[in-house]
């Protein structure tokens, strides 16, 4: 009886450190768990957005209210990626995107290309679900238009003062998808006072945008 006791134990014993050290082989060979995917900060291509659009061309002056030509203006820019100044999402936020771009009068007033900054604000994001955005720009801009004295400005023509300008400009815009947007759009461009003259230029419109 003793003999069959100990036998039976001897046999218990030696099952489980067979099955110890089979579970300690297959932990030994388990694969390490895979490493959760991080989006990149920044999107791989240095180009942000696209956007076209078109506007009408400064209905309350010289150049949008004289003559029978066209008062449509299309217009296209690019805007590049933001660069990564800060690591803090908050102070990341107030770096705007370079931008360049350009309007072409379609009745042969003044055409322009334009460079410098823009700024992207969401309105309520939680509650609107980041659908509605500000955007703010502030840059220069060259032009083809008129920057004589008052006494030989041609009909039809703006009296710009000099070349370049200043440019601001603001939209307001809704995002239908990921990529596209639909945008609401104000520009100006001026002298600041710093020219004989600053009638300047302000045209209104829209665009569309694809966004990377």
């Amino acid at each position: 009886m003793h003999t069959t006791f100990s036998r039976l134990l001897a046999g218990t014993l030696a099952l489980a450190v067979a099955t110890s050290t089979t579970q300690a082989a297959d932990l030994s060979q388990r694969a390490p768990a895979p490493i959760p995917y991080l989006a990149p900060v920044q999107p791989y291509s240095i180009v942000s957005e696209i956007r076209i659009g078109g506007a009408v061309h400064d209905p309350g002056a010289p150049e949008g209210k004289l003559g029978n030509w066209s008062k449509i203006d299309v217009n296209g820019e690019i805007l590049f990626a933001k660069p990564q100044i800060s690591a803090d999402p908050f102070w990341q936020a107030f770096v705007p995107r370079p931008t360049v771009g350009g309007s072409y009068s379609t009745g042969g007033r003044t055409s322009y290309a334009y460079l410098g900054a823009t700024w992207t604000v969401d309105i309520f994001p939680e509650t609107l679900n980041r659908r509605v955005f500000l955007d703010g720009f502030f840059g220069g801009a060259a032009h083809d238009g008129y920057t004589g004295e008052k006494a030989g400005a041609p009909f039809g023509f703006n009296r710009l003062g000099c070349n370049p300008l200043f440019r601001e400009a603001a939209a307001l815009g809704f995002r239908i998808t990921e990529h596209w947007s639909v945008m609401a759009t104000v520009e100006h461009m001026s002298n600041a006072g710093l020219c004989h003259d600053n009638r300047g230029l302000t045209n209104y419109g829209g665009k569309i945008g694809y966004t990377f």
